[in-house]
C-alpha cells in the first residue's frame, strides 16, 4: 500500500512541476509580445511627435518677425 501512495505521489509532484514550467513559459511568452507590442506603439508615438515637433519649429522660423532697425 506504501508503494503505491509513494507512486501516486512521486507522479502527481511530476505534473504539478511539469504544469508549472509550462505556465511559467506561456507566462514569460506573454509578457514578452506585451513588451513588444507597448514599445512598438511608443516608437511609432514618438516619431509622431518629432514630426510634428519639426513641423512646428519651422513654421516657427518662417513666421518669426524680422528686427526693425531703428533709424536715428
Amino acid at each position: 500500500m506504501g508503494y503505491v501512495v509513494r507512486v501516486r505521489l512521486t507522479s502527481f509532484m511530476a505534473g504539478a512541476a511539469m504544469a508549472s514550467f509550462v505556465g511559467l513559459y506561456l507566462l514569460h511568452k506573454d509578457f514578452k509580445d506585451a513588451h513588444h507590442s507597448i514599445s512598438q506603439k511608443m516608437k511609432g508615438f514618438h516619431e509622431s511627435l518629432d514630426e510634428r515637433i519639426s513641423v512646428l519649429e519651422k513654421l516657427k522660423k518662417i513666421e518669426a518677425p524680422q528686427p526693425v532697425e531703428a533709424t536715428e
